[in-house]
């Protein structure tokens, strides 16, 4: 099977994607927001770094999950149109549940 090459909206898009999750992830490693989400390190560093710019739904949703971004505020932020040249502070509190929001213990 032969792909359709991605237009540049969607290289876009993909580079709006990474930039959103490396500024949620904050200060916390590949490895364990890949682990939170049941991905592989690798994966989240080339959809962070725009290699993968179309990355699966299910991965999009697990990476939210373990983020605690709603899908919602990924859709915004990615659309097409201008990006936004940072999240909003309400973008980068945890969503209620998830693991984001719970304390980590030692």
């Amino acid at each position: 099977m032969v792909r359709t090459p991605l237009t540049p909206e969607e290289h876009r898009r993909g580079e709006r994607l990474g930039a959103l999750l490396r500024q949620a992830r904050g200060g916390r490693s590949m490895v364990e927001v890949a682990a939170s989400a049941g991905i592989s390190p690798e994966t989240l560093r080339k959809i962070e770094t725009g290699r993968a710019p179309t990355p699966a739904f299910f991965t999009v949703a697990a990476l939210a999950g373990a983020l605690g971004l709603s899908m919602d505020e990924l859709l915004v932020h990615c659309a097409p149109g201008p990006a936004l040249t940072s999240l909003p502070e309400r973008a980068l509190a945890p969503v209620a549940g998830s693991p984001a929001a719970l304390p980590l213990t030692a």
